[in-house]
């Protein structure tokens, strides 16, 4: 950690060098470029959502990147091979692993799900991949594709039916690169299941439209969640710790939370990386939750050291707390997650 580079009075993590506060103020004149690439170069991702006009558009996610033959979109798993988009994967599979996790999970919509008052296990499913670049990633290995393990539709579909397995989660990464998988296979487990699974989702909500539609019909149908982390609400902040704007995030929480009004399958998650997602950005968040549905669960969770901003600590208790407080004074249900963090924090 060390002091701003512009106030030289705020902390800024070593690897961005600027404050938050800085950030906010610098708005569209940032230039995030600096930061990313040498993220992006060390895992041999694009630098940017390619946008070459005679390459194909792959229409998965927001960034909408348009692939040359042979290259591959930003997020790693989607190429383009001789002139088709597809993944990296073979048809009828995935790259990803997966595992049972006794109930009640650690999911970030365990404090009020249906699915973690039952006893079982939850099937989680890692999916390689993701549409973002978040600096403070705390499951980077996603990044690593190359050495992705590859499951088929089958095997994970047979996974999910066992009795044991109350609900399954999506998860990475981010689904959103291999969204179209994760529906086909929960479409089948609700079909083929003699008994109910909870279908439960975690992204960062910037997928395409109608297949976050589709993903949360599948959550309501079988009383499971879908939840968005939202990472942050200026842009400059999104941008800098994230490699790209996430303004879709918020039209598809818009979208799904009106379609689905007194479904309890919607949630939100924030992550309060410490001196950026502070209580403005909180404040920002909540209020735009409420606007929509007050009774919306909203989760903070506490940052730890991680990826390229293990230099910070984990987030101050009073950060914490006036983040807590920040929330409430607009939704009903606020939860602090992590919260075995806080006996290390300052």
């Amino acid at each position: 950690m060390k002091i701003c580079e512009k106030c030289a009075v705020n902390p800024a993590a070593n690897h961005i060098g600027i404050c938050g506060d800085c950030l906010r103020a610098l708005g569209d004149d940032l230039d995030v470029r600096k930061v990313h690439i040498p993220v992006r170069k060390s895992y041999n991702l694009p630098i940017n959502p390619p946008k070459n006009t005679e390459g194909k558009r792959c229409t998965f996610c927001s960034n909408m990147c348009q692939i040359l033959d042979g290259e591959s979109g930003f997020c790693g798993v989607r190429v383009n091979e001789n002139g088709h988009l597809q993944n990296k994967a073979p048809k009828g599979t995935a790259l990803a692993y997966m595992y049972y996790d006794p109930l009640p999970s650690n999911c970030c919509a365990a404090w009020f799900c249906e699915g973690s008052k039952k006893a079982g296990q939850n099937l989680a499913v890692f999916f390689y991949g993701c549409n973002f670049d978040c600096l403070f990633c705390q499951n980077s290995s996603h990044k690593l594709i190359s050495k992705a393990s590859v499951i088929t539709e089958d095997d994970m579909v047979s996974a999910a039916l066992n009795p044991t397995v109350r609900c399954i989660c999506f998860f990475g990464g981010s689904p959103e690169p291999q969204l179209p998988f994760s529906l086909r296979v929960a479409e089948r487990v609700l079909k083929e299941s003699p008994d109910n699974k909870h279908i439960c989702w975690e992204c960062n909500g910037c997928g395409n439209s109608k297949l976050v539609a589709t993903a949360a019909a599948l959550a309501a149908e079988s009383k499971g969640t879908i939840k968005f982390d939202l990472k942050a609400f200026s842009s400059p902040i999104v941008r800098t710790l994230c490699g790209v704007d996430n303004r879709q995030s918020f039209d598809n929480f818009t979208t799904i939370a009106k379609r689905f009004m007194g479904k309890k399958i919607l949630t939100a998650t924030t992550l309060l990386v410490p001196y950026y997602v502070n209580e403005y950005e909180v404040e920002k968040i909540a209020h735009f939750i409420a606007d929509i549905n007050p009774s919306i669960p909203y989760s903070i969770l506490i940052f730890h050291p991680d990826f390229y901003m293990r230099d910070l600590p984990i987030t101050p208790k009073k950060q914490v707390y006036g983040c807590y407080e920040a929330a409430k004074k607009y939704l009903d249900n606020v939860n602090i997650g992590n919260r075995h963090l806080l006996g290390y924090a300052m």
